[in-house]
């Protein structure tokens, strides 16, 4: 069995079950032969995968690697990068929905400074949520069939929390500019760019309003990290710096544009890192 066949029933087999769990999660009665059928289908696909995954697993024991660092490369090799990559988002931002109830931030030392970006879009991530609760509650009340009712019913009130956890993801995970003048850019769980202190040669704060998608790389190797299609801080780097889309692609910028709801903070305590006198000092004369 090929590995492009083995992540083909991967792309068809995991939308099967999942569309069968959320029709048990919403009390249908699904027949006997059609649940048997698809229980079948998927003992069929997962005796499949391990008959690709084992050897690539045994190929990296072999190696030398052990056993858990094995059975990641082997899973990451099986798993499409995509599928991957969706997937460890919605766990992020599900987690970040818990630190956000506890008033947590996720990894912003003490003595960083976070810089929040939530700004643009607060207004139009609740007007989203208020949107979807009210098409939960007018769904519930214009379908009259209770199958239709139960399936939908789960999906909206999944697809609230999913819009909610979204929004605490990018509360929770700010960009951070470290004590060393280092600079982490995140969004949510969805981008994660660090920047070490010698990369960084100048910041400006520069409003900038764009068209565009979350993330854009310019032919000339300017990043755009825009949050409500505009950007307020500028960052020049000192050479080429590798940076990973949301789906896994990856690219390198030159000049780094974000958002930031104070960009003048922000500016000042990058330039205030980069600027500081060395503590080392000669001993006196």
């Amino acid at each position: 069995m090929s590995l492009r066949t083995a992540r083909a029933v991967v792309r068809v087999v995991l939308p099967a079950e999942l569309a069968v769990m959320v029709c048990l999660v919403a009390g249908v009665r699904i027949p006997a032969a059609a649940l048997l059928a698809t229980e079948v289908l998927v003992l069929a696909a997962v005796a499949l995968e391990a008959c690709v995954l084992w050897p690539l697993y045994a190929g990296r024991r072999r190696a030398g690697s052990g056993r858990r660092e094995a059975l990641g490369s082997a899973l990451r090799v099986l798993v499409p990068v995509p599928v991957r990559r969706l997937v460890a988002h919605e766990v992020r931002a599900l987690h970040s929905l818990w630190l956000w109830l506890l008033r947590r931030r996720h990894e912003v030392p003490a003595e960083a400074l976070a810089v929040p970006y939530t700004g643009p879009q607060t207004a139009m991530m609740y007007g989203l949520l208020f949107v979807s609760v009210v098409e939960t509650v007018m769904l519930a009340l214009v379908i009259p069939w209770p199958v239709v009712h139960r399936v939908l019913l789960v999906l909206d009130v999944y697809g609230v929390v999913l819009v909610l956890a979204m929004h605490a993801a990018c509360v929770t995970r700010p960009h951070v500019v470290g004590e060393d003048g280092s600079l982490r850019l995140r969004y949510g769980g969805l981008f994660d760019l660090r920047i070490p202190a010698s990369s960084v040669t100048a910041a400006r704060v520069d409003r900038r309003y764009l068209e565009g998608r979350l993330v854009t790389l310019h032919p000339d190797g300017v990043l755009d990290l825009s949050v409500g299609s505009q950007t307020t801080v500028t960052v020049e780097l000192t050479g080429p710096v590798r940076f990973v889309r949301p789906l896994g692609r990856t690219g390198v910028a030159h000049t780094v544009r974000f958002h930031a709801d104070d960009p003048r903070a922000a500016v000042a305590a990058l330039t205030r890192a980069r600027t500081a006198p060395s503590t080392s000092q000669g001993p006196p004369a």
